[in-house]
């Protein structure tokens, strides 16, 4: 696979990054990272300049991510709602964030004007599955940033390596919530849906 980026090594997480620089004058423009990514054999996240290949996942990961799809698929078939995995970009820009552009694992968008081909502006939910090498910046940086989407109503991390979902729900009023029970129903209020655990980590963790 090629990269139309330079690579270096990313030290908190392990991963690969491909920074253009890392001085104000060396950093990736929007524009330069929109085209280098349509002509990429490989995904990467950019960060207000910076740009992160994104390394592979485990069968788990993409079992979980695909089990969620699937689901909000079905459930959401006939309504405005329509799910999307990774090879679909949300784009956050803010003040505070610049701007950025993330990869997750699943999105769910509401918004029939949100219609680009490659990326979706306003989504409704994100689901983030973790791995060893992107659980800290899915629980740390993109918790932050994908707080600053307007249209953001739901963010959950889905464990792969044990029955656990951590939910953080948007909106006049923010409540999180733990589950680490395969009876245990995952609510999403802004899509009018449940989803038991059982059905997320199918073919991960048998049930009892």
């Amino acid at each position: 696979m090629t990269s139309r980026f330079p690579i270096e090594s990313r030290e908190d997480t392990g991963q690969f990054s491909l920074i253009k620089g890392t001085e104000k004058h060396d950093l990736v423009t929007v524009e330069d990272y929109l085209a280098g990514e349509a002509a990429s054999e490989v995904k990467h996240e950019y960060l207000a300049g910076l740009v992160y290949a994104m390394s592979g996942a485990s069968r788990a990961h993409n079992r979980i991510a695909l089990n969620l799809a699937t689901f909000l698929r079905e459930a959401l078939r006939g309504g405005p709602c329509e799910a999307f995995m990774s090879d679909v970009r949300v784009h956050v820009s803010s003040p505070a964030t610049g701007e950025v552009f993330y990869y997750p694992d699943v999105v769910v968008t509401c918004d029939p004007d949100d219609n680009d081909s490659h990326q979706i502006e306003r989504p409704t939910v994100i689901f983030e599955v973790l791995s060893e090498t992107t659980e800290r910046i899915d629980r740390r940086e993109k918790r932050l940033s994908y707080q600053h989407l307007p249209s953001l109503r739901q963010y959950v991390l889905v464990s792969q390596t044990e029955p656990k979902v951590d939910s953080l729900t948007l909106g006049d009023e923010t409540s999180e919530e733990s589950l680490e029970s395969l009876d245990s129903l995952l609510r999403l209020p802004s899509l009018g849906l449940e989803i038991p655990l059982s059905r997320i980590y199918e073919t991960i963790f048998p049930a009892s």
